[in-house]
């Protein structure tokens, strides 16, 4: 089966994670990627980010890693004239703009969306900024940390002891990412019919609120200001949760009364389907105190991954608590090949096409890595190149390095 974008050029003019993670999952549904790097440090996250110093000393951070595989690599000065008119000439062959840059640095360029697809008129593109255009904080830099703290969403994390806490993962960046590839993909249905590009606008501000709509509507509907749960569930069943076993811990998820009638019998208490407090939901509701205490006593009897078996075969929704390291040998994982099933080797995307996983086997590169063929695909003869390199308005490796 043919990738779905097979055909499409994508230009990712983007630094960090959401940019270049929105960028990734366009080239592994079949884009041509092409990334574009200021000459000499190129993309920060290239330096920074997990675990592995020496990566990222040499400019390839598992960070970076993680979403640059399948990508060709161009380096450009986009502060020369020479630079600009290279990419100018780039964007005028692409279908899609990806870029993350605040919008007085678009302006100082003359690369606004208003510019771009003057150069090209289908152009898709696509801008990701911390809170989108048209407000007074358009221009307000953000990192995905920021969002968290400025959405809500930290102040739902943690206990009322804790305090906030921030999610242990940069899940606004992927979210993000996410967003933006489906933004660009709607555009491209719109073209497919219109012929022409449209402007796809991604807050990351907004991508937050998505991810707790319906804590946002109950916000609204309600006035309620929401407080910190800990590890209690969102839909408030006294019976959903995370519990402290003998070793280890369970998360719960039993809300429907059918599950909380096989959780009874799974964990050996049937007498809580005959206990006033516990028979309905709404005693249930009422007593929830009780009702932990009865539970977590029980759950202390044995261990997390003892009682992961009983009552998944009970058909009750549950999980033990693992670390990332156990997670990534589960049979999902394993069956399903989720982590190496992106370009490379790298993780892909959440689904599926026919059950084929589209992506590239070229490795994440260094930068400006395809800067001459990039050149030479756009028209420039070799002596062109030449004088760009001499002056510093590309970069990377030459043909004779």
């Amino acid at each position: 089966m043919a990738a779905p974008l097979q055909g499409i050029r994508v230009i990712d003019w983007t630094h960090v994670l959401a940019g270049p993670a929105c960028a990734y999952y366009l080239g592994l549904l079949g884009a041509e990627v092409i990334k574009v790097e200021r000459p000499g440090r190129g993309d920060a996250i290239r330096h920074r980010g997990g675990t592995d110093r020496g990566r990222a000393a040499e400019g390839m951070s598992t960070a970076y890693l993680t979403q640059a595989a399948g990508k060709q690599c161009l380096a450009v000065d986009l502060g020369t004239d020479s630079g600009r008119a290279v990419f100018h000439r780039l964007l005028a062959s692409a279908d899609v703009l990806v870029e993350n840059h605040r919008f007085e640095t678009l302006k100082r360029l003359r690369l606004t969306e208003n510019d771009t697809r003057a150069l090209n008129p289908r152009l898709v593109h696509c801008a990701m900024t911390g809170y989108g255009r048209g407000n007074d904080m358009s221009d307000a830099p953000a990192y995905d940390v920021n969002i968290q703290a400025i959405s809500g969403l930290m102040a739902l994390t943690g206990t009322q002891d804790s305090g906030p806490i921030r999610t242990g993962a940069p899940v606004i960046d992927y979210a993000t990412g996410l967003a933006g590839a489906l933004g660009v993909m709607s555009a491209l249905m719109t073209r497919a019919a219109s012929g022409t590009g449209s402007f796809v606008d991604v807050s990351m501000l907004e991508t937050a609120f998505t991810l707790m709509s319906s804590t946002v509507t109950d916000h609204m509907l309600t006035g309620v200001e929401p407080s910190p749960r800990g590890n209690a569930a969102n839909s408030r069943s006294p019976s959903a949760g995370v519990f402290p076993c003998k070793e280890g811990y369970i998360s719960l998820g039993v809300n429907e009364p059918t599950q909380f009638t096989a959780l009874a019998r799974a964990l050996d208490r049937s007498a809580w389907l005959r206990d006033p407090r516990f028979a309905t939901v709404e005693a249930r509701g009422c007593h929830a105190e009780a009702l932990d205490q009865a539970l977590s006593a029980r759950l202390k009897d044995k261990d997390a991954s003892t009682w992961e078996e009983v009552l998944m075969a009970a058909r009750v929704p549950c999980a033990k608590l693992r670390k990332l390291g156990d997670a990534m040998h589960l049979p999902p994982v394993a069956q399903r090949r989720y982590t190496t099933r992106g370009a490379a080797g790298f993780p892909g995307l959440p689904f599926a096409l026919d059950g084929i996983a589209h992506g590239s086997d070229v490795a994440p590169k260094g930068i400006g890595a395809d800067t001459n063929t990039i050149l030479d695909g756009l028209g420039y003869s070799a002596e062109e190149i030449s004088a760009m390199r001499a002056n510093g308005s590309v970069g990377g490796p030459s043909d004779d390095a």
